[in-house]
């Protein structure tokens, strides 16, 4: 089995201080995709370069304490993408791929982070566009390779997908323009959400994200922002889920799934 794991880690000084590492160690996934690293190159020189015997992969934000994403693997990568075509969303360090090729196949494991919209109209409306270029990308990528995308979305697709659906319907998150961007990169790019196809009728126990306010988390008041997306051919070789909450490393929950593959 090949355990890919992904993570929000909401800043990794933050998430190592609250065990995330030594979660790592006795987890012993293959690769982890994280995302909201909130640092950079000389932030991680001497310490974060490995996690746990994991040797890590990144793509900065330019602004400093904001974003950036990284994967995390046993295996050496063939090549390392940085970055998906978009000036505007390269600068802000949110899609890094490692690709694992060999006679025969061509396999890549990505790591993004999409926008929110939550902090108001500017960052919605550069959520739109993220959405309105990125979709173009996946199909003309799956067209070439196998791939998993492991990230936090930042979008509820269903109203499964989080407790309080019908007083979000205007939030950020659970927009029916967002919810429509994600119907159609699974109905019509052919993408699959892996968790679903696993576990199609979970509601509570599917929650990812927790706001910080109030007893969200207490409570289970949760939304499910983290996804696994695949191609079709891997997604069919999904065969166990896992949502990490025993322990609290940020407000997101590790999301594992075992895949009979290797690389």
């Amino acid at each position: 089995m090949f355990k890919l794991t992904s993570l929000n880690l909401n800043g990794i000084r933050s998430a190592t201080s609250k065990g995330v590492e030594n979660w790592l160690a006795k987890h012993e996934p293959d690769c982890i995709c994280v995302q909201e690293v909130k640092a950079q190159a000389p932030d991680v020189s001497g310490r974060f370069e490995e996690l746990a015997g994991l040797r890590g992969h990144f793509h900065f934000a330019e602004k400093k304490g904001y974003s950036g994403v990284a994967v995390y693997t046993r295996h050496e990568p063939s090549d390392v993408v940085v970055g998906w075509g978009s000036p505007e969303f390269d600068a802000e360090g949110r899609y890094v791929e490692l690709r694992f090729d060999r006679p025969g196949r061509k396999l890549s494991l990505i790591s993004a982070y999409f926008p929110s919209g939550s902090s108001g109209e500017e960052r919605q409306q550069a959520k739109f566009r993220f959405l309105a270029g990125f979709e173009p990308h996946l199909r003309a990528l799956k067209k070439k390779r196998e791939f998993i995308l492991c990230g936090d979305v930042n979008i509820a697709h269903k109203e499964q997908d989080l407790k309080n659906w019908r007083s979000n319907q205007k939030n950020s998150g659970f927009l029916p323009e967002e919810r429509a961007w994600m119907t159609h990169l699974l109905d019509h790019t052919g993408l699959v959400d892996v968790y679903r196809q696993l576990q199609p009728t979970a509601t509570d126990t599917a929650y990812t994200w927790w706001s910080n306010r109030g007893q969200a988390y207490t409570n289970n008041v949760g939304w499910r922002l983290d996804y696994h997306l695949a191609t079709p051919a891997l997604a069919a070789l999904a065969r166990r889920e896992a949502i990490y909450k025993a322990e609290k490393f940020s407000d997101h929950a590790p999301i594992t799934i075992d895949y009979e593959m290797s690389l």
